[in-house]
């Protein structure tokens, strides 16, 4: 399970860098008016120069990438209820996202800002997982049936 762990983490960073990335681009087509925005401006004026703040976000992200996906091996343990996993998971990456979307200026630095950054965190969380879990059920629907038919 560590070895798991350890692996899926490393493999994580790159992930979350490239997922950072790609966001980044996304909010750019949304919001700069046809320029490239690789991160938010306080997180430019707070570091000091734009190559300093595009360096923290880039570690960050990684960061994520690493924290999602190693503790994606929460989903493996079959002893643990889904209620469990659920919850141990969500703990896991709130407790990573949160701090790291304050030092990188996605929120607003201010109370109503963390709350409302956390409630879309949550709304985002949930639908991930509502459409993840029809998913699953579905495929194990199918197999159910393909074992009744070879019986």
């Amino acid at each position: 399970m560590k070895k798991k762990i350890f692996l899926r983490g490393i493999l994580g960073f790159p992930i979350g860098v490239a997922i950072g990335y790609v966001i980044t681009i996304l909010l750019s087509l949304i919001f700069a008016n046809g320029y490239y925005s690789p991160c938010v401006p306080d997180l430019i004026k707070v570091t000091g120069s734009e190559i300093n703040a595009v360096i923290l976000q880039t570690l960050l992200t990684g960061i994520l990438g690493v924290v999602f996906s190693a503790s994606s091996v929460i989903w493996e343990l079959n002893d643990w209820s889904i209620a469990k996993q659920t919850g141990v998971y969500f703990l896991i990456i709130s407790f990573a996202m949160m701090p790291i979307a304050y030092f990188s200026h996605w929120m607003e630095h201010s109370i109503f800002g963390a709350i409302s950054y956390f409630a879309v965190f949550i709304i985002i969380f949930v639908v991930i997982w509502i459409t993840q879990f029809i998913f699953y059920k579905h495929n194990v629907k199918k197999m159910n049936e393909n074992l009744h038919k070879k019986k």
